[in-house]
């Protein structure tokens, strides 16, 4: 076989030997040709971890004698034997509420839609009778939960900067305990916040902007707009000044609530550009003015704001009050396909939406404290906390730089927010849960042998558990707890959306913070909601049933070869209907008549452009998007965002963007590397330089090109779907670059703009390398022509093993004296 293991390899093929064993002849041809050439005992450790990829055998390797081993069985083998006699009789276990229908077609006809078992008769669109507006569902909960804690911030007791070894300096806090508000006083300060700026001049069904980071006077300036019957426009705090600007010129607004730092750093340089804003307010203080502020644009902060409108009520100045058909958001989405697009969500869109979730989170109330930290700009974010706020219970902020004891912005020693807080509810996008298992999973390498033999011991058995439908309390209470406490302790519930979620992070999970996991599917356009996995559910890959406030029918895709007919398993574009399916594109009918639509009973109609199937038992699963299928040169369909779900969970990749176009025959890749994992690989092969050295290696590229290879071919990638070149990127993608958003969606168009040197440069290069396959060819039919035993010519090919077809492999592998050098260097 060949010698892969240096930046120059050799391939030295030989005549197979009389009597030598053929058995592996199958395996081979159905593995893609450049792992035929592996050495078999390479090839024997990618075939085991193909087999240990299916979701069933999950399982982490175990170091540990056997004889010791099986012993540790029989005592585990005895221990859930006898935990498990009292737990079947007096426990309906999580299997058997997993194996129920959750979802049914409304009649037999495949186009037909599939509901909720507990909505079959008709959709759910509200939580209480009367509330069909978001001030009203406020209304409600003030009036049950008055004297509450609602909204819960931590106060600053100290900042400071710290020098790191790099030379850079981070801001370090030390935070106190929580302060809260109840309802009754978010109630108050809302209503005062509303009636000050209708004495500013905000009319009702007028818009108003909030651009500010996740907080409190978030949620109560919100609230406020929901009252006056304000058009609230929410635009993400990490966007760039041009879609700032798109949004607030498109909207008309003339005002503006955000932040003192947002302000200084992001509003300050655009104001210019905004002509009709009139009125900025500042939740956190007022900065100091600046001579170049246009004329007529006057700051103010939100305390004298709420004073003002405090003054006001004095006089009973009435206040127009919403219909559930008035819009209470334009919502901009994060603009991953472009310039962010304002989606209008009505009053009886959120509730409606909300009402859905709330009943798919079993024991919801005043017990319960949920972390709000992601961007309450994102639907995911702010619907989660107004089912909080229906339901009694506590809200304490947070942010990505505080959450945990280990966050960028806690000072050693000190405690993050979850550890203060101690929330039993928590939302998070996958990005976040896959950083979290990977850093678990590299201090768990870290561990003494004993440790990590418990570790891994305790994980395989509790996976076997889970998989049965049994728990596991003296695994969670001994083994687990450590891990759990990075959350707090408390967790019940993870929703999880924005993205797909891996299998393996979900398992992991599930296993180490001993906790369900809701994975979710809905759009920004279906006021978030579509699907949620019921708690008992932990069959993984899947997004769940349908909500009770919406149905969901598949439509054939042709082009894509998916059609609703299709057996075992119904497949097409999911389109999602109900009354959280929401009102449009704000000034884009264009768009809104091609995403949207009404049926002969006049209910809304979302196409999602997301590919589903339904399980028997009705849950849905998310197998494809029609934006991330291209069609190469040769005529395959491949999916972007399969070949990145199947890569990204290895411990060496941070991130990873798949690229091809139907110009090429290939996919390549972006790579933001893991700097600990890939500083580790340089060290085994012998590398040396800086991070960004390294990263613009190309034997270093190739070594993560040998990875990602093994993974994909783990993963079951097609041949063409694997990618055979890619370029390492230095610096992570946040969104503050501007490459991903803020729930760390890939910004396709980003990525090609900032990267297109680089496809230009390796697309030129795989050119250069195909004109050498047909060369190489040509050869080849010569020496068949001719029945020449060896090549005329000792032929010298930087060929990397991905262009060696069938045809060409079995030549080579009757010569003697025939030398390939790959894969190719940097020229």
């Amino acid at each position: 076989g060949p010698l892969l293991h240096g930046p120059v390899s050799c391939h030295l093929s030989s005549r197979k030997q009389p009597g030598e064993p053929g058995v592996l002849a199958p395996v081979l041809r159905s593995l893609p040709t450049h792992m035929a050439l592996l050495p078999r005992d390479r090839l024997q450790a990618l075939m085991n971890n193909h087999a240990s990829s299916k979701p069933s055998t999950m399982k982490l390797k175990q170091t540990i004698n056997p004889i010791l081993l099986y012993f540790i069985h029989f005592i585990i083998f005895l221990y859930t034997v006898l935990t498990y006699i009292p737990y079947y009789f007096l426990f309906e276990s999580r299997q058997e509420k997993s194996n129920k229908i959750k979802a049914k077609p409304v009649n037999s006809d495949p186009e037909s839609a599939y509901r909720s078992v507990n909505c079959l008769d008709g959709l759910a669109s509200s939580l209480h009778p009367g509330c069909d507006t978001l001030d009203k569902v406020f209304m409600y909960a003030k009036n049950k939960f008055k004297d509450k804690r609602l909204l819960g911030t931590r106060e600053i007791l100290n900042e400071e900067d710290e020098v790191q070894p790099n030379g850079k300096i981070f801001k370090k806090v030390i935070l106190g305990h929580y302060n809260w508000l109840s309802y009754e006083d978010v109630f108050i300060r809302a209503s005062n916040f509303g009636n000050g700026l209708q004495t500013l001049g905000q009319k009702p069904k007028t818009n108003i902007a909030i651009f500010c980071e996740t907080r409190a006077e978030w949620l109560i300036a919100a609230q406020a707009c929901f009252m006056y019957n304000f058009q609230l426009v929410t635009l993400y705090a990490t966007l760039g000044g041009p879609a700032i600007v798109h949004g607030l010129n498109e909207t008309e607004v003339t005002n503006i609530i955000t932040s003192k730092e947002l302000l200084q750093t992001k509003l300050k340089d655009i104001v210019s550009l905004v002509p009709r804003l009139r009125h900025i307010i500042t939740v956190d203080g007022k900065p100091p003015a600046w001579s170049e502020f246009p004329k007529g644009v006057i700051v103010h902060t939100m305390a004298a704001v709420q004073a003002l409108g405090a003054k006001a009520s004095v006089e009973e100045r009435p206040h127009s009050k919403p219909a559930p058909l008035d819009i209470a958001v334009i919502m901009y989405t994060s603009g991953s396909t472009g310039l962010p697009k304002g989606v209008m969500i009505s009053h009886s869109n959120l509730v409606a939406g909300i009402t859905g979730m709330a009943e798919r989170i079993p024991g919801l109330g005043e017990d319960d404290v949920y972390i709000g930290y992601l961007p309450l700009a994102h639907v995911l974010e702010l619907s989660a906390e107004l089912v909080c706020l229906s339901h009694g219970c506590r809200i304490g902020y947070s942010s990505p730089q505080t959450l945990a004891d280990q966050s960028s912005k806690i000072k050693k020693g000190s405690k993050g927010d979850t550890s203060m807080l101690k929330p039993t509810l928590m939302a998070a996008v996958p990005e976040i849960m896959d950083r979290i298992y990977k850093n678990v999973m590299n201090k768990v390498n870290e561990m003494s042998s004993f440790q990590r033999n418990l570790f891994v011991l305790a994980y395989n058995y509790k996976m076997e558990q889970i998989s049965k439908g049994r728990s596991t309390p003296l695994c969670d209470r001994f083994v687990f707890r450590k891990v759990r406490s990075l959350l707090g302790g408390n967790t019940r519930l993870l929703l999880c959306g924005g993205a797909p979620l891996s299998a393996t992070t979900q398992r992991f999970m599930n296993i180490c913070f001993c906790c369900s996991v809701g994975q979710g599917y809905g759009l920004t356009e279906s006021s978030g909601a579509g699907t949620i996995t019921e708690v008992w559910d932990y069959n993984t890959g899947r997004v769940g049933a349908p909500l009770v406030c919406c149905e969901i029918k598949l439509k054939n895709w042709e082009e894509g070869g998916y059609f609703n007919t299709d057996k075992p398993h119904p497949r097409g574009e999911i389109l999602i209907g109900g009354q959280n399916v929401t009102m449009g594109y704000y000034k884009n009918e264009a768009k809104t008549k091609t995403d949207f639509f009404e049926d002969e009973n006049g209910q809304r109609w979302l196409c999602t452009g997301d590919i589903g199937e339904f399980d028997p038992d009705g849950c849905l699963k998310i197998i494809d998007r029609k934006k991330d299928l291209v069609k190469l040169q040769a005529g395959e369909y491949v999916s972007l965002g399969k070949v990145e779900a199947a890569l990204k969970n290895l411990s060496l990749i941070d991130n990873i963007c798949a690229y091809a176009n139907s110009y090429h025959s290939y996919v390549i890749g972006f790579v933001v590397p893991n700097q600990k994992e890939l500083t580790e690989l340089a060290r085994k092969k012998g590398l040396k330089g800086t991070w960004e050295e390294l990263c613009n290696s190309c034997e270093m590229e190739e070594e993560v090109l040998k990875v990602l290879s093994e993974a994909a071919i783990s993963a079951s990638l097609e041949k063409f779907e694997i990618p055979v070149k890619i370029r390492l990127s230095p610096e992570p993608w946040t969104p503050e670059t501007g490459l991903v958003t803020d729930a760390f969606k890939l910004k396709r168009k980003e990525l090609k703009t900032h990267y297109q040197a680089d496809i230009e440069r390796i697309f030129g290069l795989l050119r250069e390398l195909r004109s050498n396959r047909k060369i190489l060819e040509m050869h080849v039919s010569d020496c068949e022509a001719n029945s020449i035993p060896h090549f005329k010519y000792k032929l010298l090919f930087l060929m990397p093993s991905p262009f060696l077809t069938d045809r060409i492999s079995k030549i080579l592998r009757q010569q003697t004296c025939v030398c390939l050098f790959f894969p190719p260097s940097s020229s």
